[in-house]
């Protein structure tokens, strides 16, 4: 067996020290988050504590009581009436601060029906998507552990791993954002949504596009193995019939706006639309379909679909609904314009780092690493706009999960790409490619950022238009179990793609590399186990906020007279 010696200056690398740094940056981030809800509780529970009168006389010469009522004495056992509905829960020990918690105020948004139900219609299609695509996802990361678990064609690894990515990227994320974004458009225009027959169309389109690929993809029809890019050209035609609704709806929407100028969100969204319409038809005309002018195309495609999609969509969906949850303005306008130009200059050409070392010309290559150190310049700009924003509430914290979640993800987008920037080094591509790091980068992006930021602005504007708030207990269970296991998941990940991709430097065997990735593959499915239970729970959570029996006696109590 042929063995190479490792370059002893090799963890001096930039791509690597740059990637251990920014793992340390996530860390100190959950820190943050852990120390301001730790304070939030201690403070609340010292508040109890100084708001009870200790024993001993008091001041008309008596004494009070040292014993106080536990439990249920002198209460009865029968069921507690609220009939206001001022009460989130019933309890017996109201000294425990997990289980005394009160409805806080709440903004209740007047939106229109019609918005309100094509909004939750839209959300409720991502969250089922969610948990199905996350499930085969799971259902996979259990075969890297026990790979011989069955025997069935259409649940083999090559056909369930396109399921797994086409669902939670046109199912889950495209989904969601669509109806968070149809929530912005009219919002920020100050105008009703142009077309609802439109809305609805493309509704209908996209779920048709992705029940219909699934089951193509699971019968083994597919377009030949380019990755995202899986689905067959009429099934694809479907989606961007989709999005040529949405984009028409949206731009007439902008268009007739009762306001002056064109809010910075719509700029991200409609120019999201335009360029993913314009990339996904290049991805698929026939005459780009062999050779290697189609890994070129693919690398594109697969780039951009990631950058020029999701996280493009997702950025304006923050700088509408960060400003929103916290109550103040986006600090700085002039920032969003950079970071958005800059977007259109660095990522429209870094696709081909992806294939560094390929047999594409050297010149290309350059060019895509060149662009992707570049990026730099939107992701700090775009950073700094996002904390900038945040400055000043962190209190808020301590107070509900809508800020970790925002936090997470922004923190997330600058650590996401900045890595991602670091990887495209030819140094640091020539040691993960090929390599489960690869994989453990696309879910700290599609995960890390696009997820938790959808995540963020649900639970922000859902309970505005429906008046109901999911328990918070659920809302903290569902982040951490999603954090932690997203953390777990990449650095496994991470680790165990560094092992093998030095060890095929050296000329390891690859069946020995593989014996050796076991117990990083371990915790990859204990890493992804955790992130699809958080999923359960936030579809539990969304369920409560949409479909909550209390509805009618709230809004009774927000419109009753106080009683002289």
């Amino acid at each position: 067996m042929a063995q190479g010696t490792a370059p002893p200056g090799w963890w001096s690398s930039p791509g690597i020290i740059g990637t251990m740094v920014l793992l340390g940056i996530v860390l100190f981030v959950a820190a943050l988050i852990i120390t301001a809800r730790v304070s939030a509780m201690i403070k609340s529970m010292n508040g109890r504590n100084s708001a009870q009168p200790e024993a001993g006389p008091d001041p008309a010469g008596g004494h009070q009581p040292e014993y106080r009522l536990k439990g249920d004495e002198l209460g009865g056992s029968a069921p507690a009436q609220d009939a206001k509905q001022l009460v989130m829960r019933a309890t017996s020990e109201p000294g425990n601060p997990l289980v005394d918690e009160k409805i806080y105020s709440r903004t209740r948004l007047d939106v229109p029906q019609d918005l309100r139900k094509l909004v939750i219609w839209f959300l409720g299609a991502s969250a089922f998507w969610l948990v199905f695509g996350t499930l085969v996802g799971e259902y996979l990361g259990l075969k890297f552990v026990w790979p011989d678990m069955d025997h069935v064609s259409w649940l083999s690894f090559g056909r369930l791993r396109p399921v797994h990515t086409n669902t939670v990227f046109w199912g889950w994320s495209s989904m969601a954002m669509i109806g968070l974004g149809y929530f912005v458009v009219a919002r920020t225009s100050a105008t009703r949504i142009y077309s609802y027959r439109w809305a609805w169309w493309s509704f209908w389109l996209i779920n048709a596009a992705i029940t219909l690929g699934n089951i193509c993809l699971m019968a083994g029809i597919n377009n030949g193995g380019g990755e995202y890019r899986e689905y067959i050209w009429p099934v694809m035609l479907l989606f961007a019939l989709g999005l040529i609704l949405t984009f028409r709806n949206f731009y007439a929407t902008v268009k007739r706006r009762k306001i002056a100028e064109i809010y910075v969100s719509n700029w991200y969204l409609l120019a999201s639309l335009l360029w993913t319409l314009v990339v996904a038809t290049i991805g698929y005309l026939p005459w780009y379909q062999e050779g290697l002018g189609e890994t070129v195309i693919q690398g594109y495609y697969m780039h951009m679909g990631v950058g020029i999609w999701f996280m493009t969509f997702t950025l304006g969906l923050i700088y509408y609904y960060l400003p929103s949850a916290l109550n103040k303005p986006i600090y700085s306008y002039s920032l969003g314009v950079l970071a958005f130009w800059t977007q259109v200059l660095f990522y429209t050409l870094i696709g081909t780092h992806h294939f560094i070392f390929a047999p594409l010309p050297w010149w290309l290559q350059t060019v895509a690493i060149v662009f992707s150190v570049g990026m730099f310049i939107p992701v700090f700009a775009g950073t700094a706009n996002f904390l900038m924003t945040m400055r000043g509430s962190w209190s808020a914290i301590g107070k509900s999960y809508v800020l970790p979640f925002f936090l997470v993800g922004v923190v997330y987008y600058c650590v996401g790409s900045s890595q991602g920037s670091f990887q495209a080094m030819r140094f640091t591509n020539h040691i993960w490619h090929f390599t489960d790091f690869n994989v453990a980068h696309s879910h700290m992006t599609m995960y890390g950022i696009v997820a938790f930021i959808l995540w963020a602005c649900i639970y922000a504007i859902v309970p505005k238009i429906t008046g109901r708030e999911p328990a918070q207990l659920l809302v903290g269970a569902h982040f951490w179990l999603a954090f932690i296991g997203v953390f777990a998941y990449t650095v496994s990940l991470m680790a165990g793609g560094t092992v093998k991709g030095w060890a095929w430097i050296q000329g390891v065997p690859f069946i020995e590399t593989v014996i050796e990735t076991r117990g990083y593959w371990t915790w990859r499915a204990i890493g992804g186990s955790l992130m699809f239970i958080s999923h359960l729970i936030f579809v539990w959570n969304f369920a409560t906020m949409v479909r909550s029996p209390r509805a009618a006696a709230r809004e009774v109590l927000a419109v009753e007279p106080v009683a002289a």
